[in-house]
């Protein structure tokens, strides 16, 4: 039970790798707050941890939204009386456009939920963590967040905010007892990605067949990241960025 007694908001918990780090720390003992756009579907993962002795909640917030950022954190204080752990996991990928194919409404969109919404919501919570002197904030960011060709003009540029995002949170805040990281996975099996995987002719799944792991990843490869982490099996780990990815940017370097 690693994370007894903690509470971990977690964004894109309907699906995908935010759906695998929902129920794996709700099996190590954290109290969840699933959060998502998709209320049908972070109720259904809420209800999965119900299901199996786990405490959890659903929450409909949009990061793009200020207002529903504040009535997210005040709901989930409500409800539990702190956050410990923020999963920034929600994101939008842009199918790999290039510059001159992305109108600015793509950008924008892409960069609003990438890392605006991490930018919001991260300034929302971190109060509540600083008055508790702990706090433990894991950003999703990507392979596409290190190299160039991860990802269209958009989504790259994003991740690549994660990056200097996370790093400097440290920075500001690790000294108040603030410790930040992020996760860079690479193509792994999530409903975003779908079309890619399923597409057996696309570039990328030659360039999966070259890895040292020779396949596409799992939601729970990535949780497992995250749990690590999200326990104090990482405490003297700052600012890192640790790739899973099948052995991608080691290939390409």
């Amino acid at each position: 039970m690693k994370l007894e007694g903690q509470v971990a908001l977690i964004t894109g918990a309907a699906s995908g790798l935010g759906k695998a780090q929902a129920l794996l720390f709700a099996k190590e003992g954290a109290k969840i707050i699933a959060v998502d756009m998709n209320m049908e579907g972070a109720k259904a993962t809420a209800d999965a941890i119900s299901e199996n002795e786990g405490d959890a909640i659903a929450i409909k917030a949009d990061v793009t939204d200020e207002q529903s950022i504040v009535n997210l954190v005040e709901q989930s204080l409500e409800y539990y009386g702190k956050i410990s752990i923020l999963c920034n996991t929600a994101g939008m990928f842009d199918q790999y456009n290039a510059l001159l194919d992305t109108s600015y409404q793509q950008w924008s969109k892409v960069l609003d939920i990438n890392i605006n919404g991490i930018f919001r919501l991260t300034k929302a919570v971190l109060p509540v963590m600083i008055q508790n002197n702990y706090g433990v904030v894991i950003n999703m960011t990507s392979g596409a967040g290190l190299i160039g060709g991860g990802g269209g003009i958009a989504y790259t540029s994003s991740k690549h905010a994660v990056v200097g995002f996370t790093k400097q949170l440290n920075a500001e805040y690790g000294k108040q007892g603030i410790r930040a990281n992020a996760i860079a996975p690479g193509l792994i099996e999530t409903p975003m990605v779908k079309s890619l995987i399923d597409n057996k002719d696309s570039g990328i799944m030659g360039t999966l067949k070259k890895l040292p792991a020779g396949r596409h990843g799992q939601p729970d490869e990535i949780a497992n990241a995250a749990l690590f982490l999200a326990s104090d099996d990482s405490r003297y780990i700052y600012g890192a960025v640790i790739p899973v990815d099948g052995g991608l940017l080691s290939t390409l370097r």
